[in-house]
């Protein structure tokens, strides 16, 4: 296997060449990245026996991608990942007005957001990406001018770091994920039911019937929402309509967000983050319409499960949230990982 980047032409975007960067490390890990909404397309890692298989959602084409736009796989969103509630907000006293994409709600920064754009691309080394991107002032109704990096890289010992720098020249909203849908069977289980979640969270933030926070927090303990110890994810997802899509208040003195493992494959995978919170996402939309043509599978409800690293929903409008309002001379910095190995 040989180590570095290797890249490959994956279409045109608006006159825009669209190329797959390939990064490879001593173990036959590696990790594609288009400059397409910064998507991770595949990440590529060995099961108990050796055999690899890709363990996360993806296509092998950019028109798929393009279709299946709605479900954001595998991409960098933002100006603001999750929602901002009735698409508004007040920043030293005047209100914007945002894209209304997700009933009247604001949805993972709008009709166009971070995903949906080209970025450019640097190679930093034979282990590093780094990806750039202009938000301008007013995009999608958001202040002020956002010069966004995003550094994806993979260590020798099979962890991918994603490194994020974000500096505006107005006050703004700043909330980046990463979205990736994990499934870490490799293709070989069509859900995630059988993995083993552990979050290292006691509270979670209450939500309305929108899934806006209501500004509460609330235990987890003795409750269904607790994986503060290891459990499968299907054991009661029964309990909440369409599965699980909720952000947990992270304990900061851990030094870890979750940890997931899958039976099957043996594969295991650690999370870390410098974020507050973590959104569990276990697949819920994902449509038997959605197609992966690396083997033709589709994409059933609760085929993989996404693990987003954020600051917490609808901060901008509820003060006792973690402040997610960058100013100019301040840099917006998160640093987020998957490590993984076997079991």
């Amino acid at each position: 296997m040989k180590v570095g980047i290797t890249e490959r032409p994956f279409g045109t975007f608006e006159t825009k060449p669209v190329t797959e960067y390939t990064i490879s490390n001593a173990n036959g890990m590696q990790v594609s990245v288009i400059n397409y909404g910064a998507i991770i397309t595949r990440i590529i890692t060995p099961d108990k026996n050796g055999v690899m298989g890709n363990v996360i959602l993806g296509f092998d084409s950019l028109d798929s991608y393009i279709q299946n736009g709605d479900q954001y796989i595998g991409c960098i969103v933002g100006r603001y990942c999750n929602r901002i509630a009735n698409g508004t907000f007040v920043l030293d006293g005047k209100k914007y007005n945002l894209a209304r994409n997700s009933k009247e709600n604001s949805l993972h920064g709008g009709n166009m957001g971070f995903d949906k754009v080209c970025w450019d691309v640097e190679k930093q080394d034979d282990q590093s990406l780094k990806l750039t991107y202009l938000s301008k002032d007013g995009e999608e109704g958001y202040p002020g001018n956002l010069h966004v990096e995003i550094n994806y890289i993979l260590t020798a010992d099979s962890e991918l770091k994603i490194n994020y720098i974000a500096i505006p020249d107005k006050a703004t909203p700043v909330n980046l994920t990463s979205h990736c849908y994990f499934n870490l069977s490799g293709g070989k289980a069509i859900t995630i039911l059988d993995h083993e979640l552990k979050i290292y969270a006691d509270l979670y933030t209450t939500v309305n019937n929108e899934s806006i926070p209501t500004g509460e927090m609330a235990s987890v303990i003795n409750d269904r929402l607790d994986f503060s110890t290891a459990k499968k994810i299907g054991k009661d997802i029964n309990n909440f309509p369409g599965g699980y899509d909720i952000n947990f208040v992270l304990n900061a003195a851990a030094g870890k967000a979750a940890a997931l493992f899958d039976p099957l494959s043996g594969r295991y995978m650690e999370m870390f983050t410098t974020e507050p919170g973590l959104q569990f996402y276990s697949g819920n939309f994902l449509q038997a319409a959605i197609t992966n043509t690396d083997d033709e599978a589709r994409y059933l409800q609760h085929a993989a499960l996404c693990l987003e690293a954020q600051h917490f929903p609808d901060s901008p409008n509820k003060p006792s949230f973690p402040n997610t309002i960058v100013r100019p001379g301040e840099i917006y910095r998160q640093t987020t990982s998957y490590k993984f190995s076997i079991r």
